[in-house]
This record gives structure tokens, sequence and C-alpha cells, in this order.
């Protein structure tokens, strides 16, 4: 699977549990910004630095994923590998 399926596959669990996900300019801050998981007046959403390459914006959302009771969801078996190793850390 390619890294884009693969990042597309993520968002798409990360929306089975109402966590909306963004990307976002983090250069424009002037301060230091990590992407990360937030809530904005009560909206759950993980906001990624749109200037990650697309393999750190893998990680930053399977590390995040692989906390949640992701368990009784059908996810790709290459996506599953991907949160596995994960959560081996």
């Amino acid at each position: 699977m390619k890294p884009e399926q693969i990042y597309q596959e993520l968002i798409g669990i990360s929306e089975k549990f109402d966590i909306t996900v963004s990307e976002q300019n983090f250069r424009k801050t002037g301060i230091k910004v990590t992407s990360g998981y937030c809530k904005v007046k009560k909206e759950k959403r993980f906001i990624i630095d749109k200037h990650l390459k697309i393999h750190k914006k893998i990680d930053a959302l399977a590390e995040f994923i692989i906390t949640l009771p992701h368990e009784d969801i059908f996810i790709v078996p290459a996506v599953r590998e991907v949160l596995n190793k994960y959560g081996k850390k």
C-alpha cells in the first residue's frame, strides 16, 4: 500500500471516532508547535503540520490512533501492520 493510501486510511479511522484530521501551516505561528490531538470548542481534532513528509504524518497519526480502542474497527491489514508497529513501542 502506498504511503498516501495508508495516511488516508488512518484519517478514516480517526473519523470513526469523530476526530477531524486537518493539516495546518505551523510555520506562520511564530512559536514551536507540534502535530497532535486537541479539542477546539468541544470538537475533537488532530492537527498535523502540513509541511511534514508523508511518513512523519503517518507516524504522528498512527501513534495517536494506537491509544484509541480500535480493536473492534475493521482496519485494512496493511494499516493494521502500521498500527501494530506503534503498539509494540
